[in-house]
């Protein structure tokens, strides 16, 4: 019997540590990303290996319970950290595969400066004609909008607007061309997504297309589709210029 409590004790004493370790884990990766102490990537690996050590010490701390055991702050730690991961995995799960959207999927507007950042140098900046099918499946909505004003006076309300974006900074712009590009910060890791937006003339006056893709990861969770979305949208509301 003692040999039985000792057991149960070590492993007890195990899920503490390793609830306390992923927890810390995954608090330093969030600091560190919000700080910019370190790259975004690095950051959310560490994040998500603390996640995983959290989630598996919290579905250890359940057991532990049952057998009553109870809620040490250790475990206790570990599993709510374990839950918080979950359901960030789940909140993604099921997105599309890409990081690369567009309002034309035709003719997806090119990156002319930006393509010559540090970050961006020697990349491949093109657009990658699978990733269409991905974005018709899940973000049909994203289409060109189309305004009543002149390229002249639209390209003034679509500069005002990407710099009056939150976390975005504009970085050139071409009213010749009728094209800017911004970069977007993302608050917590701080990923960098490169912005190209398109302004031509059109029937209605001048159409706007957009397009938003991410430096690092495969999938995005949707961000890139949804800034295209806010971007539009604020476009629509601004007040036409004088």
């Amino acid at each position: 019997m003692d040999d039985r409590s000792n057991r149960m004790g070590a492993r007890a004493t195990w899920l503490d540590r390793l609830g306390l370790a992923g927890a810390a884990a995954m608090v330093l990766a969030l600091l560190l990303g919000s700080l910019r102490l370190a790259p975004g990537l690095p950051a959310f690996y560490l994040y998500a290996l603390g996640g995983f050590v959290a989630l598996g010490a919290g579905v250890g701390t359940l057991v532990q319970a049952v057998r009553g055991q109870g809620f040490p702050t250790g475990r206790t730690l570990g599993l709510l950290a374990g839950v918080v991961f979950a359901f960030t995995g789940l909140a993604g799960r099921g997105g599309p595969m890409t990081n690369d959207f567009t309002t034309d999927l035709d003719d997806p507007p090119g990156y002319e400066h930006i393509a010559g950042l540090g970050p961006n140098s020697g990349r491949d900046m093109s657009y990658d004609p699978s990733f269409a099918a991905e974005q018709q499946a899940c973000c049909a909505d994203l289409a060109p909008l189309e305004v009543s004003l002149p390229p002249a006076r639209a390209f003034d309300v679509a500069l005002a607007t990407a710099s009056a974006m939150g976390g975005w900074t504009v970085v050139w712009s071409d009213p010749a061309s009728g094209r800017i590009e911004a970069v977007s910060v993302t608050p917590v890791f701080g990923f960098e997504d490169d912005i190209t937006i398109r302004l031509r003339p059109s029937n209605a006056g001048s159409r706007i297309d957009m397009r938003s893709k991410s430096r690092d990861g495969r999938g995005d969770l949707g961000a890139n589709a949804e800034r295209i979305r806010q971007y539009l949208a604020a476009i629509g509301s601004a007040p036409s210029p004088e």
